[in-house]
């Protein structure tokens, strides 16, 4: 019987808590060892007092991937969560000219003929061409490569002209878009995977469709609810989640992982041990030197890691008149990404994320005051930034851009409470290699069959979910990880399950 298999997981953020939900409603007895202490890991709340934010995502991209997890598991998500859809989605902010972004074709349309001079005759291609594109993909990309047997499918034979190689995803916009501004307000979101634009794969040119075709949704109380709705549909399959306990490392033996040994020197067996930590922190930091072969100090050094992150949470005693969601462009685009990316150095003139989420979503702060989410891209710590040193002259250089180019210029005289983190911080506090906020970055020799695997390659009886495994970063993409490595387990027991055969949230009438 299931029930007699214990699965261990480490790490209650969004992968750990997707598998758990999948495993226990599957009837495997669930045990889940998180270090903080509340769920979510970098989908976990932060709060200051009356104010809160969510520590990283905090928007909802793909809405139907997360509902299809709880319909796995015998649920409706709406039952659990409010999803609250916006209109516009993100306002972008370009040194001399805005734009207000839209999934409302109509309203889209409109809004490119009025801020650019060659209008929006590409935005028709682009949706089309780029629904083909994802139709064709998306089952490619989210199914399992533990064995190289994988690509033999005929459905990704077909689907490979459609990955576009070697093209980024800025030279693949140029078929739709000409100005450089005009691709921008298409391709920024390669910052999601922690990438360029012009070194990210052209086959993420769906992000951006995907917004357009699904909208975005911001979740009442934050996204950090997910996170706590996922926790309570586990411990009503009779899962448990351990809070505040900190794992120390696998139990190794023979090159099986049979347990965990926690930070107060106990161990706790399983059958089956589950890693949702950071990737490269639970390789350098959860196994013995001398076990990984591949992923072996040397070998993580050797790997391409996202960009990282400089993070600002303010509450304000004050409400500014901001969209939900802000992108303010760096005057020098170019010069931004090579020091974040190529030269890994500071910038003087820096691109920015602000979520203006208190308008739409008053709990999030006391009455008439904010609660301001504040994203720097910034170089990981391969740059050997000492952000003690430079912590200070950062803060005061984010506010006074938010003065500059938003018009924030009494900010300082309304901070009530704020926090920050730096690229430091994610790597000594929030256990994040390099501080790579985005995890492994997303290059072809990085992607599919040659990214970390969900049954992991250098260990039995060890699986693997979150950013840093196939199919990678973002929230989407994270709760796929936990459904390919919750039905890896279940096929391994012969448990039969329900599973997606094709998402049920495509819109197949466009396909």
């Amino acid at each position: 019987m299931p029930s007699t298999k214990h699965i261990i997981i480490i790490g209650a953020g969004p992968g750990g808590l997707g598998a758990g939900m999948l495993l226990s409603r599957r009837g495997f007895k669930v045990s889940i060892f998180e270090n903080h202490a509340e769920v979510g890991g970098r989908n976990r709340a932060i709060r200051l007092g009356d104010f809160c934010f969510d520590t990283g995502p905090t928007f909802l991209l793909m809405k139907g991937v997360l509902d299809e997890m709880f319909s796995l598991c015998g649920r409706r998500s709406e039952d659990y969560l409010e999803f609250l859809p916006l209109a516009p989605m993100y306002r972008l902010v370009y040194a001399d000219q805005e734009l207000s972004v839209f999934s409302d074709r109509e309203r889209m349309r409109a809004e490119l003929n009025r801020v650019f001079s060659e209008g929006g005759d590409g935005y028709e291609r682009f949706m089309v061409k780029e629904r083909q594109r994802f139709t064709r993909l998306y089952a490619c990309i989210t199914r399992d490569y533990s064995a190289l047997s994988a690509f033999l499918s005929w459905d990704l034979i077909r689907a490979l002209p459609w990955l576009a190689f070697p093209k980024s995803v800025f030279a693949n916009l140029g078929q739709y878009f000409h100005a450089e501004k005009m691709r921008l307000a298409f391709c920024f979101q390669s910052k999601y995977l922690g990438m360029s634009p012009w070194d990210c794969p052209a086959l993420f040119t769906m992000l951006p469709y995907l917004e357009h075709e699904y909208g975005i949704y911001h979740v009442a109380g934050g996204l950090n609810r997910i996170a706590a709705a996922m926790a309570k549909v586990i411990a009503e399959e009779g899962g448990t989640i351990h809070t505040s306990t900190s794992v120390q490392s696998l139990v190794i033996q023979d090159g099986a992982v049979k347990g965990v040994k926690l930070a107060d020197g106990s161990e706790v067996l399983a059958d089956e041990v589950i890693v949702n930590a950071d990737f490269a922190y639970a390789m350098s930091h959860l196994v013995e030197p001398g076990v990984l072969r591949k992923y072996n100090q040397q070998g993580l050094q050797k790997l391409e890691y996202s960009c990282s992150t400089f993070m600002l949470y303010l509450g304000l005693d004050k409400l500014y008149d901001l969209p939900h969601h802000t992108i303010v462009f760096a005057k020098d685009y170019h010069t931004n990404i090579r020091n974040i990316f190529n030269n890994k150095q500071l910038s003087a003139d820096f691109s920015f994320y602000v979520q203006n989420a208190s308008l739409s979503d008053p709990g999030l702060a006391p009455a008439g005051k904010s609660a301001l989410y504040v994203l720097v891209p910034m170089p990981n710590n391969d740059s050997g930034v000492d952000w003690q040193t430079h912590c200070s002259s950062v803060r005061e250089q984010v506010l006074d851009t938010l003065g500059e180019r938003l018009g924030l210029k009494d900010i300082r005289e309304h901070i009530e409470t704020e926090k920050i983190i730096t690229p430091q911080t994610w790597e000594s506090e929030e256990n994040v290699y390099k501080g790579a906020t985005f995890s492994l970055s997303h290059k072809f020799s990085q992607m599919l069959y040659w990214r970390p695997r969900n049954r992991f390659e250098e260990l039995q009886n060890c699986y693997l979910v979150g950013g840093g495994t196939h199919p990678g970063s973002g929230l989407p993409t994270i709760y796929e990880s936990a459904r390919l490595s919750a039905n890896l387990i279940s096929k391994k027991y012969q448990v039969s399950f329900q599973d997606i055969k094709k998402s049920t949230w495509l819109k197949t009438n466009k396909a």
